[in-house]
């Protein structure tokens, strides 16, 4: 069956997560920032994810802007980072993370196909319409969808039901796209066709199954379809 809808996690996939923890590293004042960010930017991530897992299987659901401040303030802990100023720069910036270079550019191909684009993300509706804004690429999103919406975070199988519920298409219609090994683990175990943007050469995670695809970039995604 041919690809209708092409669907996005966010966060690592079409918008660079250690942008914030970069661009603060860059800011006049910063020494501190200027040797630790990369490390910081990792722990941030990674405690992100964590807990957005651990409270998916409590079923003790918080949005997805709380859960990146808790992140944030372990990651600082961590660093040994005790400064309310830079806290609130790196959530500002949060707000304004860059999309990768490929991005418009990919999606603009996949519109003029007259495929159907969406991103589908853990992130609260108010943190993705602001990214979405700051790399001006609404034109070409048919719908921004949040997990705030079922309340629980991928990869809940209701967070997947999502994309049938919202555009009346079929699993196997669905080509989704993350960077994450197990966001493509569980959308490929649900029915998706998936691809893993595998940005840092890690290995294929050991999960319930596997994606279709693996890239190193979103530049081929219209290829595929």
């Amino acid at each position: 069956m041919p690809i209708t809808t092409c669907v996005f996690d966010a966060y690592g996939t079409l918008f660079d997560v250690a942008a914030a923890a970069r661009i603060a590293a860059q800011e006049p004042g910063r020494a501190a920032l200027a040797d630790c960010w990369p490390v910081l930017a990792e722990d941030w991530r990674r405690k992100q994810l964590e807990y957005s897992w651990l409270r998916a299987v409590t079923g003790d659901y918080v949005p997805f802007w709380q859960v990146t401040k808790d992140g944030l303030d372990w990651a600082m802990e961590r660093a040994g980072l005790d400064d309310l100023e830079l806290r609130e720069r790196l959530l500002a910036l949060y707000w304004e993370l860059a999309p990768y270079r490929e991005v418009p550019m990919m999606l603009a191909q996949l519109k003029a196909m007259g495929k159907t684009c969406a991103i589908l993300s853990n992130g609260s509706k108010d943190m993705l319409d602001g990214a979405v804004d700051s790399a001006g690429i609404g034109e070409f999103l048919d719908g921004v969808l949040s997990v705030e919406e079922v309340g629980i975070f991928k990869p809940a199988s209701a967070v997947y039901d999502m994309v049938g519920d919202r555009f009346d298409c079929a699993p196997q219609d669905v080509l989704f796209v993350s960077s994450n090994g197990w966001d493509a683990a569980g959308a490929a175990a649900y029915g998706f066709q998936t691809v893993w943007v595998n940005r840092a050469g890690q290995p294929m995670d050991r999960l319930m199954a596997e994606p279709a695809h693996v890239l190193t970039d979103l530049t081929t995604i219209p290829e595929l379809v």
